[in-house]
C-alpha cells in the first residue's frame, strides 16, 4: 500500500484505542484525523473528504451505521471500513450491504487491521485503474476518433448513435483499410454493454478444424490435447460484444452452429452436452459483399438475415475525398508526437497528391504513408520526396537501406512462395479455399505457410 500523501479519518469513541490506531497508521504513513464520536466525524469528514474512515459500529450519538450512509451521500468511492464487537458481527454485515468495504472484529491486533486496510486499499486501488482504463477505452473509441466531416461518414455517425444502445445485431461492411473494427468498437463503447467485455475475432485468421472450439470452448478430454477446460469467446463475451471480423470466411458447416448459438442464446462446449446461457450481441464485419457469397453458396441465407438487423456501409476514401485533410492532420499528429518531432504539416503537393489518388487501401494505406513521410521528413513539412514511390508516381517505394547483392537460395524461394501466396489471395479475394485450389496445394498447407510466412490477411 502506498499510503503516503493520503487522508484517513479514524472515528472511536474509546480513547486509547482510538491513539493507537491513530499512531500505527500515522507510522505506515498515513495523514491521520481523529473523531471521538459519530457527529464529529461527520463534520471532519465534510472538511476533508477522506479515502478512508475507519469507524467504530457502535457510538452514543451517531453510530457508524449512520455515520457510513452520510460518507457515501456526500462520496461514494470513499472507503469505509468498520468496527465492531462479536455481539455486533450481523450489523457489521449489514453495514457492508449499505457499502462498507470491510469490518474488523474487535479483539485484534495493530498488524492484523494493517493488513486488511491494506487490502480494501489494493482492491480500491485496483477498482481505480479499471474506471481509469475503461474511460481511456471509450475515449479511444468514441465517435471523436472516427474521423470524417463527409455526408456519408456523417450519416455513419448518426446510425451508430441510433443502433449503439439497442441489442440489434450489426453488420459492418467495407473495402479492406476503410475502418470497419474502430466502427465495431464505437458501436459497444457507446452502448449500455460499454461496461462489458468486448471480443474480437478475426474469422479469417482461424483454421476450419479450431474455430468451434474458440468460439464455444471445450470441456477437459473432449480432444487429445485438451488437458483443461478452456472458455470459448461467447462465454467470455457474455454480457458485451463479440465482433465476428471477416464472418464471410467461415466454414459452411460451422455456419449452421452459429446460427443455432444466435437463436437459441446458448452453445454447448466440444465434449459436453450441457447448454450455457450466454447474453452477446453479435457486430459483424465483411469486407466482400454477403449476397454474393450467398447467390456463390458460401454462405448460409438464414444466418445473413440473423446478422444484418442493421447494416453499416462503409465508403471506400475516393468516395469521402473532404475527409482527406482532417486524416492527414490526425495520423501526422500522432505520428509526429509519437517520434518527438515538430511537423507543422504538409506541403500543397502533398496534399494534391493525397486527394488525387485512388487509396486501393483506403484509410490505413493514408495512415501508413503518414507514418513512413515523419520517418523520412527532414524538416518541419512532409514533401513531395518523404513518401512512398507508390504515391510519387515510380511505381515502387524507396528503401530503407540498399539491397544484399546476392541472397541465399532458400530464402530467395521463400520470398516467391509468399509473393505467389499474396497473389492467390488477391486474386480470390482472401478465400483461401480457392486460393489453395490456384496454388496447386492442400488448404492445410496454405494455412501453414501464411503462418510460417506471417502474411497479413485483410
Amino acid at each position: 500500500m502506498t499510503a503516503l500523501g493520503r487522508r484517513l479519518l479514524v472515528v472511536d469513541d474509546e480513547p486509547l484505542l482510538r491513539i493507537t490506531i491513530a499512531d500505527a497508521l500515522r507510522k505506515e504513513g498515513w495523514a491521520v484525523d481523529v473523531a471521538e464520536d459519530g457527529v464529529k466525524g461527520a463534520a471532519l469528514f465534510e472538511q476533508h473528504l477522506h479515502e478512508l474512515v475507519l469507524a467504530d459500529l457502535v457510538m452514543p450519538g451517531l453510530g457508524g451505521m449512520e455515520l457510513l450512509k452520510r460518507i457515501k451521500a456526500l462520496q461514494p468511492e470513499t472507503t469505509v471500513v468498520i468496527i465492531t464487537a462479536h455481539g455486533t458481527v450481523d450489523r457489521a454485515v449489514e453495514a457492508m450491504r449499505e457499502g462498507a468495504a470491510d469490518f474488523i472484529a474487535k479483539p485484534f491486533s495493530m498488524a492484523q487491521m494493517i493488513v486488511r486496510l491494506n487490502s480494501v486499499c489494493s482492491a480500491r486501488l485496483l477498482l481505480e485503474q479499471n474506471v481509469r482504463l475503461q474511460e481511456q477505452l471509450e475515449q479511444r473509441h468514441s465517435f471523436a476518433n472516427i474521423i470524417g466531416k463527409s455526408k456519408p461518414m456523417q450519416e455513419i455517425f448518426e446510425l451508430i448513435r441510433l443502433v449503439a444502445d439497442s441489442d440489434a445485431s450489426v453488420l459492418v461492411h467495407g473495402e479492406s483499410g476503410t475502418g470497419k473494427e474502430m466502427v465495431a468498437a464505437a458501436v459497444h463503447f457507446n452502448s449500455r454493454r460499454r461496461a462489458k467485455p468486448y471480443i474480437r475475432v478475426s474469422c479469417a485468421s482461424l483454421p476450419e478444424s479450431l474455430i468451434e472450439s474458440e468460439l464455444f470452448g471445450y470441456e477437459r478430454g473432449a480432444f487429445t490435447g485438451a488437458s483443461e477446460r478452456r472458455i470459448g469467446r461467447f462465454e467470455a463475451a457474455s454480457g458485451g460484444t463479440l465482433f465476428l471480423d471477416e464472418i464471410g470466411d467461415l466454414p459452411l458447416a460451422f455456419q449452421i452452429k452459429l446460427l443455432r448459438a444466435l437463436q437459441e442464446r446458448k452453445i454447448e462446449r466440444l465434449g459436453s452436452n450441457r447448454p450455457i446461457d450466454v447474453d452477446v450481441r453479435i457486430v459483424s464485419a465483411s469486407q466482400r459483399p454477403l449476397e454474393e457469397e450467398i447467390k456463390g453458396g458460401r454462405f448460409r441465407e438464414d444466418l445473413y438475415f440473423r446478422i444484418h438487423t442493421v447494416v453499416i456501409h462503409l465508403p471506400p476514401l475516393r468516395d469521402r475525398r473532404e475527409d482527406i485533410p482532417l486524416l492527414v492532420q490526425s495520423f501526422l499528429r500522432e505520428f509526429a508526437d509519437a517520434r518527438q518531432r515538430q511537423i507543422e504539416g504538409v506541403s500543397d503537393e502533398v496534399m494534391e497528391l493525397f486527394e488525387g489518388h485512388p487509396w486501393p487501401g483506403n484509410v490505413r494505406e493514408l495512415r501508413n504513408a503518414i507514418e513512413r513521410a515523419v520517418l523520412f521528413c527532414k524538416g518541419d513539412r512532409i514533401a513531395v520526396d518523404d513518401l512512398p514511390g507508390s504515391l510519387r508516381g515510380e511505381g515502387g517505394d524507396r528503401p530503407l537501406r540498399p539491397p544484399a547483392p546476392v541472397r541465399p537460395l532458400h530464402q530467395a524461394v521463400e520470398e516467391a512462395e509468399a509473393e505467389a501466396i499474396k497473389a492467390a489471395l488477391a486474386a480470390t479475394h482472401g478465400r483461401r479455399a480457392e486460393a489453395a485450389e490456384l496454388l496447386g496445394i492442400s488448404r492445410k498447407t496454405l494455412w501453414e505457410k501464411i503462418r510460417l510466412y506471417e502474411i497479413a490477411l485483410d
